[in-house]
């Protein structure tokens, strides 16, 4: 029987992890087992779980220093691997929620199909995280998209989210390969982690799973979107929320590394143009970001 390794990364979510795990012991299985580590990320005040968590599967893992989504996951992935052999690894982010039945419907795509390599879940926001939550009546909360499916677009050096702030309506039901699997929540065939490796520990923070996902692709296996397969996100709980200056520097400094690693000529043309514009009349936190890609300050940085 297969086992799959879920791994969630901690960072200062104490309640949010012990709501994700509380619906985990709620999924159903059949062809396959699973087990939890959890990676509590250089958290100011350590981790503690009770022995509810602890006698039911779930091992826990503790970094003294943080060492972001990448290292986090990094970590609980080769812990996996190397402790139990695992044949499958999902990593899910500490904020979310999810359906019974969703880990066996991306288990069951990567079991059929041989050249898919990951399989990511649709993602609603959690009732009350909703962007524009005044926006929707009370009956539509609960199944607003945050993620169906993911678009490269090189021409405005964009990664986006299909179907972001749409009220489901049954828009994006069918299985539909994706240009990348979010980190929220995605499941990962071992050999492939085997044969690609781990999360690049340069991104620290967003955009290492567009990364991911490009590398799977160019290894010749398929992204995959599973809708049948439902989880919600508390967006934004452990990284400042949207529009903090600490998500601004990142995504910044990685959608340029991004680019340069994996886009085309024209792409990496309007990356340096945007760069020279950043420099010239960007905030602070931009001139940051391009500045420490320049001089190859990578990974976890001081946000000033």
């Amino acid at each position: 029987m297969d086992l799959i390794s879920i791994v969630i990364v901690n960072y200062n979510t104490p309640q949010d992890i012990r709501g994700c795990l509380d619906s985990l012991f709620q999924v159903k299985t059949s062809d396959f087992k699973f087990n939890v580590i959890v990676v509590d990320n250089g958290s100011k005040k350590s981790l503690q779980l009770s022995s509810k968590y602890l006698d039911h599967g779930v091992h826990l893992l503790r970094s003294e220093s943080n060492l972001g989504f990448t290292g986090g996951n990094n970590l609980g992935i080769s812990h996996a691997i190397k402790a139990y052999q695992s044949d499958y690894v999902l990593l899910l982010n500490s904020d979310t929620v999810v359906a019974p039945d969703f880990l066996s419907f991306l288990y069951h795509q990567l079991k059929t199909n041989p050249k898919a390599g990951l399989a990511a879940p649709k993602i609603y926001f959690y009732q009350g995280f909703e962007f524009f939550n005044k926006s929707y009546p009370s009956t539509d909360k609960h199944r607003v998209i945050w993620y169906a499916g993911g678009s490269v677009d090189w021409v405005n050096l964009a990664s986006f989210h299909r179907g972001v702030d749409e009220v489901d309506r049954g828009q994006f039901d069918q299985l539909t390969e994706s240009d990348f699997a979010t980190g929220c929540g995605v499941l990962i065939r071992r050999e492939l982690i085997e044969r690609v490796g781990i999360l690049d520990k340069r991104f620290f923070l967003y955009s290492e799973d567009v990364d991911y996902s490009l590398r799977i692709k160019r290894a010749g296996f398929s992204v995959l979107f599973v809708p049948e397969s439902v989880i919600w996100h508390k967006v934004g709980r452990s990284s400042g929320g949207a529009g903090s200056r600490l998500q601004q520097y990142y995504q910044t400094r990685n959608r340029i590394l991004l680019t340069f690693k994996h886009g085309p000529l024209v792409a990496k043309i309007t990356a340096a143009r945007l760069m020279i514009q950043w420099l010239l009349s960007g905030n602070m936190t931009e001139r940051q970001a391009v500045l420490d890609f320049i001089f190859g300050r990578f990974g976890k940085q001081t946000i000033v």
